[in-house]
């Protein structure tokens, strides 16, 4: 009956279809295994050999030194100095959370010194040694001394660092260099330039530090470094070293720069000098000015809050960004532009009654002096600073002349200067009006504009560079605040090219006018005639007093009863020798009155130094 019911034909056959299936299997998957095995060893074997050499081998970034920054004699304005700092390499921790908790027992390591220690970690994966605490006192360096043997994996290295050692002198003019932020690191990406800043944490923010970043950051270099399977460092396979930035010499004189600045004692302004020759800038002064040095590991809240809510503003960069009404300083440019167009000769007088009013209007535009000047010519009119002869001027020429002529000489337009920020200034025209208010231009706005007031802003840079225009004869340089560059690894000094941005036709006759016009204004009987007393060479200069708050019809300016900050800005522009011109000048003092009386004497010790070598004493405060 048993027999009957099986068939041992049936099941070796069934037995031997699922061998031969299995077997199928198997040979498939072999041959899979096979196939994927010979893909991996030779078409993807350049792949994955790349990706196993990245796993074994770490790239560590090795920083370059920053270049120097010095004066034109080579006095150090921005420098590198050793420095001590605490560095924990983890390849020889244990543990580095718990050496970070014993080491805060002796150093103070704030939340933001260990944020910066785990990301320098994780981009050079702890295969050097990392900083935890930046420059440490000497008292520290004292404590961590006796307990050094309780921390194997932690030494004490001295570093360089970026130090300022004028302090604020020269502050908006040489800049600062901070901690790189995301702003910065998205700028770098826009410039396919992340690799070069691979383990460094500073770039530099404003002045020369920040134009020249590239110049002073030098070239990143890079080492090989095999790792174990646990991705500590088991030895070196190659280097390529660093380069370090190039070192630049300014054109500024260091000694001439301190004299400018403690010239203007308390007061708040910019002085801008310049050689009208090649456009080198030899002094750049706004005060107040601020010490970088708070800057460099990033600046505490409490100086921060005191420098940014200040209401001296020592931030703003007043020789660079400031834009004040010129005043009387643009007369000079205004008597060469009647020369030049014909509209009035040298000797052409003007009867000056102390005020200037259109036909059939009852409206005076008032001449500073009262009472007037009785009759003017060209020359009176520089020389005494007459309003009522450039009213009149400028009401004759009219203003999209004017805005053609002075733009020549970079009033309204940036200069160009090596500096980053630059603000334009303003020399209106009927066009530009229209345009920003959507008004028709007025005749009373020409006349104002005149004598530098009314919508006419320029910043102290730009007064300096149309002073040296002139001066040079109608040659504009472009300003320049680099007068060489000294290559890290070579050692050859590069000079700085100078550049002529514009070449102006005048007469030789009518630029002889002006310039005597402005030699007596420095002379007996001059509104700067005081300031100029007593020295051995000859000066061109003007004076200016700029308006900060209108005066009413009929009323008399009186600074006692205004608040000092509305009280009027003093100017002077100046070069000398004038007969043959080394040196021009623009000073601004804010709310200082009379330029003649306050910045004109600032003018008078930078031009005393700078051509004999020797300015006058301090003995007080400027007033």
């Amino acid at each position: 009956m048993s027999n009957s019911l099986r068939n041992p034909h049936q099941e070796r056959w069934k037995f031997r279809y699922r061998l031969g299936i299995a077997w199928s299997l198997v040979s498939v998957l072999f041959l899979v295994l096979i196939g994927r095995l010979g893909w991996l060893q030779i078409v993807a074997h350049r792949y994955y050999h790349t990706l196993a050499e990245a796993n074994r081998i770490a790239i560590v970034p090795l920083v370059p030194n920053r270049g120097l920054i010095l004066d034109r004699h080579g006095i150090i304005m921005a420098e590198n100095r050793y420095d001590y700092d605490l560095e924990i390499n983890p390849r020889l921790c244990d543990d580095v959370d718990d050496t970070i908790t014993a080491l805060s027992r002796l150093v103070a390591i704030g939340p933001s010194d260990q944020r910066l220690f785990q990301k320098m970690r994780d981009e050079t994966h702890g295969l050097t040694a990392i900083p935890i605490r930046t420059h440490l006192s000497d008292e520290e360096v004292a404590r961590f001394s006796v307990n050094r043997y309780r921390f194997p994996c932690v030494d004490i290295e001295a570093r360089l660092t970026r130090h300022y050692p004028l302090g604020e002198e020269a502050s908006h003019l040489i800049g600062y260099i901070g901690r790189i932020n995301e702003d910065d690191l998205d700028r770098l990406s826009d410039d396919d330039q992340e690799s070069q800043y691979r383990g460094t944490n500073h770039i530099g923010k404003t002045g020369v530090e920040s134009h020249y970043e590239s110049l002073l950051h030098g070239t990143t270099g890079s080492e090989q470094v095999e790792t174990d399977a646990a991705g500590h460092g088991v030895r070196q396979l190659a280097k390529t070293p660093p380069i370090s930035g190039s070192d630049l010499y300014l054109s500024i004189d260091a000694k001439l720069q301190h004299v400018a600045e403690e010239s203007f004692g308390t007061h708040h302004g910019a002085l801008v000098a310049i050689n009208p020759a090649n456009g080198e800038i030899l002094a750049f002064v706004s005060q107040p000015g601020f010490d970088p040095n708070l800057f460099i590991d990033g600046i505490d809240q409490e100086h921060w809050n005191a420098l940014n809510q200040s209401p001296d503003k020592p931030l703003n960069n007043r020789a660079l960004r400031g834009q004040y009404p010129p005043g009387s300083t643009v007369k000079p440019f205004m008597a060469l532009a009647a020369l030049q167009l014909g509209r009035r000769s040298a000797e052409d007088t003007l009867a000056d009654p102390g005020y200037f009013s259109f036909p059939g209007s009852s409206h005076r535009y008032r001449d500073w002096r009262e009472g007037g000047h009785g009759m003017v010519n060209m020359r009176t009119s520089i020389v005494q600073s007459c309003d009522t002869y450039y009213y009149s001027l400028a009401n004759d020429i009219g203003i999209d002349t004017l805005h053609d002529f002075f733009t020549q000489f970079g009033f309204g337009q940036k200069s160009g200067i090596d500096l980053d920020g630059e603000a334009p200034g303003l020399y209106p025209s009927t066009a530009w009006k229209r345009k920003r208010y959507h008004q028709d231009w007025f005749a009373g706005d020409t006349v104002i504009s005149g004598i530098g007031q009314g919508y006419v802003l320029a910043t102290p840079l730009q007064l300096a560079v149309a002073t040296a225009t002139l001066a040079n004869h109608g040659v504009r340089m472009k300003p320049h605040v680099v007068h060489a560059i000294r290559n890290a690894t070579t050692g050859k000094m590069e000079p700085f090219a100078p550049e002529i941005m514009r070449t102006l036709s005048f007469r030789p006759q009518d630029l002889n006018t002006i310039t005597d016009a402005m030699v007596g204004v420095t002379s007996p009987g001059g509104t700067a005639a005081s300031a100029w007393t007593g020295t051995t060479y000859s000066v061109a200069g003007k004076t200016g007093t700029a308006q900060v708050v209108g005066v009413r019809q009929g009323e008399k300016y009186n600074a006692n009863a205004l608040a000092e900050h509305n009280r009027d800005h003093g100017l002077f522009i100046a070069f000398a020798p004038a007969d043959h011109p080394r040196i021009a000048i623009a000073v601004l003092v804010e709310n200082g009155g009379h330029g003649g009386s306050v910045a004109a004497p600032i003018a008078r010790r930078v031009f005393d130094y700078y051509l004999t070598g020797k300015a006058a004493p301090l003995t007080s405060p400027l007033p």
